[in-house]
């Protein structure tokens, strides 16, 4: 029975015409070799399985080649070309640092290169997993690395490039190796299989590729497994199934549920997902990558961003026709919260369904929004519809004299269009009815006569936990006061009454700093909780004033006082205070 050759290695590149995904370098190294421009030591690093070896050992062949091709590639004909291939090459040296790390095998390594080559030009000394070295080694690497014999070329090869020393980076042309791409890890991929015989789905094929992250020794190694499992027909269901990965199908169908605002169809495939036994955090970076995929697919220009199949990719483009841009860039917000807000939480998969109804929730009308407060600090969007966007927001009238009460529960009908200029800083009100601001009194009265209320006012009920909810979404909307931020983080609302909540800052500063922002605070809470009755008030922290001993002589008269023989204990000893 003829051995088994895996495809990693029965199939890894001989030149540089077959290496896949790096044609920037294997062109530079072939016009060094065309050019007889070589450097005496070079790196290779990159991600694994991205060919850093295998262009090492072909650049080592190509330039001991003694009768190279009119493409300056090796002709495999030659003694250093049959002798490299059968793996007797004299002129080829690879040293594994993962094991041969110590300052005695890289002295045996001085002692070799101080060898001339046999055959060819040079001799090559390829260095793999070269951070491995210890300090003592790469010291003792130096200097022969940067003035070795003029037939020596040293390469070596890293996947952790920062933990090579500074000095050996200098001596060294250093080449940075790139993943490989998706479509190029599915043509090679779909290559293979042809020469094997194998019938793989472009879809199962993408799975692979996907699944090796840019390595294509890792692609080579799941198409094998594939093989073992599969036979000569390789399908999507199959492909998944034996390499676990969750079906993209669960991701389409959970999108249409939410734009259908279908609660239920959402929770149930949740649980189908629970129940094959994929974790529930996978799933949800797995769904915010697939929103992302949705958004990048709406725009010609940016779809080249998505790396998958042409078949998938026609999937992605006919779900982004039916979603809106902006319910993705919200949906996108709150599966991000939810995976921030995942790691933290006791129950887990609570947070994950919280965040599948804030889905399906994203589509209705203003009244449905109090039902999303629930635990994520993240505020919705409302304006789902022209009437709702069209809808100015409820603020008091002007009057031309300040009112102490003012009777929000039974508005009058409005007959012009409500005031929307702030009032100025001259006619806030104390800032111990801050939460009054948005019924302040301008400083310049527009008419002699009051005019009448707005049209409703909202009064819907909240608890005390979406209060504190919607003060920390506040964090979104002030990213560049910095200041009021710190003092929103510290401050946190308590809730006196349905109509007032109150927060304690630390000094009279920052009842002041609040002073500058308490109408714009409050209109985004009152718009949050759907309630224009709410007020804040802040109050100032209350500190011991008292003094306190602090030095030696302050302490001691205060011990003094309270036990008088302190006093006569040092006299008696004549002790001095220090």
């Amino acid at each position: 029975m003829e051995n088994y050759i895996v495809s990693a290695r029965k199939y890894r590149p001989t030149t540089f015409e077959s290496v896949v995904g790096q044609e920037a370098l294997t062109q530079t190294l072939r016009n060094a070799i065309r050019t007889n421009h070589l450097a005496h030591a070079y790196l290779f690093c990159g991600p694994r399985g991205v060919g850093k070896t295998t262009c090492a050992r072909i650049f080592a062949k190509t330039i001991n080649c003694l009768t190279p091709t009119a493409e300056n590639d090796a002709c495999n004909q030659c003694e250093s070309c049959v002798a490299f291939n059968e793996q007797r090459s004299f002129n080829i040296h690879e040293l594994d640092a993962a094991s041969n790390n110590s300052v005695d095998d890289i002295r045996s390594l001085i002692d070799q290169v101080r060898i001339p080559p046999q055959i060819g030009k040079y001799s090559v000394y390829i260095i793999d997993e070269v951070h491995m070295l210890s300090q003592g080694a790469f010291n003792a690497l130096l200097k022969t690395l940067e003035e070795p014999p003029s037939y020596a070329i040293f390469i070596l090869a890293t996947t952790e490039k920062h933990k090579v020393l500074p000095t050996i980076l200098s001596r060294c042309q250093v080449y940075d190796f790139s993943r490989i791409t998706v479509a190029d890890t599915i043509h090679h991929l779909q290559y293979v299989a042809q020469q094997e015989g194998i019938n793989a789905s472009e879809e199962a094929l993408n799975v692979v590729a996907q699944k090796a992250d840019g390595g294509m020794r890792d692609a080579l190694s799941i198409f094998d497994q594939l093989v073992s499992f599969c036979g000569t027909t390789i399908t999507y269901e199959q492909a998944i199934a034996v390499l676990n990965v969750l079906d993209a199908d669960y991701y389409f169908r959970l999108v249409d549920a939410a734009l259908a605002g279908n609660v239920s169809d959402a929770l149930l495939l949740l649980n189908e997902v629970l129940v094959k036994g994929f974790d529930a955090g996978n799933f949800v970076t797995g769904f915010a990558q697939h929103l992302r995929d949705v958004l990048v697919s709406k725009d010609m220009a940016t779809i080249q961003l998505l790396e998958t199949s042409d078949t998938i990719r026609q999937h992605y483009q006919e779900q982004a026709q039916r979603c809106n841009a902006k319910w993705l860039f919200n949906a996108l917000d709150v599966m991000n919260t939810c995976d921030i807000q995942y790691r933290t939480a006791k129950n887990k998969r609570l947070t994950v369904e919280l965040a599948l109804v804030k889905l399906c929730r994203l589509t209705e009308p203003t009244e449905a929004m109090p039902m999303q407060k629930t635990s994520a600090p993240v505020k919705q969007p409302v304006q789902t519809s022209p009437a709702v966007a069209s809808t100015p927001r409820p603020t008091a009238a002007p009057a031309t004299t300040p009112s102490p009460t003012v009777n929000v529960n039974t508005p009058k009908p409005a007959t012009t269009k409500p005031a929307t200029a702030m009032p100025s800083l001259g006619a806030m009100p104390s800032l111990g009815n801050l939460g009054m601001v948005g019924q302040a009194t301008p400083t310049t009265p527009t008419s002699p006569t009051a005019p009448p209320a707005t049209n409703t006012q909202r009064n819907n009920p909240f608890t005390a936990d979406q209060l504190v909810d919607a003060w920390v979404g506040l964090s979104k909307h002030f990213k560049k006061e910095e200041r009021l931020l710190a003092m929103l983080s510290a401050c946190q609302p308590v809730l006196v009454n349905p109509e007032l909540c109150r927060i304690t800052v630390a000094n009279p500063w920052q009842k002041q700093e609040f002073a500058r922002f308490g109408k714009q605070v409050m209109d985004i809470v009152r718009d949050t909780l759907q309630n224009d009755l709410l007020k804040l008030q802040v109050d100032v922290a209350e500190y011991d004033r008292s003094k306190k001993a602090y030095t030696a002589s302050e302490k001691y008269k205060l011990l003094a006082a309270q036990n008088p023989h302190l006093t006569e204990l040092k006299t008696r000893l004549n002790l001095q205070l220090e």
